[in-house]
């Protein structure tokens, strides 16, 4: 990384790896990743270094051809920064998380957060609707639709199930 050309200020080392994730380069969304960088996106898991999170951006933009972040705002101090972000896209391409392509709009609200060191990103926090996500691509049966009644009725009864045995197996306490 050029360090005359490259930010250090938390705010602007965000705003440059979110317009370098926009444009689909990823060796300079890199050059901003720590060589210990954790990302933790909260609905599927932790990445461990710059490879690893290098290669999930590569997955996530060959199963979204036309994949979009917008960002709408960041907020940095001294050592981090919050980015809202949006993001569009059809999931149309290869497969992601192991998931085939259906063909089908997304569209996601997040936030990241990002502790920034030395003009690098260390650690990342990605929060976003992961449920909300896998309704879109027809993961999950869209919110209150019969499908999604009958399934949130088939989980709670499991559970009364469950509690029911589990309660059984207690010995009395009085």
């Amino acid at each position: 990384m050029s360090t005359s050309l490259a930010p250090t200020a938390p705010a602007d080392v965000a705003r440059a790896v979110f317009e370098a994730l926009a444009v689909g380069d990823l060796d300079r969304m890199s050059e901003f990743s720590h060589e210990e960088v954790v990302v933790d996106f909260v609905p599927i898991g932790e990445l461990r270094g710059p490879a690893a999170v290098r290669a999930f951006f590569a997955q996530l933009r060959a199963a979204v051809p036309d994949f979009s972040i917008t960002v709408e705002d960041v907020i940095g101090d001294g050592h981090g920064a919050a980015v809202k972000w949006r993001t569009t896209g059809t999931f149309a391409g290869e497969s992601f998380q192991g998931i085939e392509a259906t063909h089908r709009r997304v569209e996601l609200r997040g936030i990241d957060f990002m502790e920034i060191d030395s003009g690098r990103v260390r650690r990342n926090r990605v929060a976003y609707d992961g449920a909300d996500f896998a309704r879109q691509i027809g993961l999950l049966p869209p919110r209150g639709s019969a499908p999604d009644r009958a399934m949130l009725a088939a989980f709670n009864a499991k559970t009364r199930l469950v509690r029911h045995w589990h309660d059984s197996r207690q010995p009395d306490h009085q």
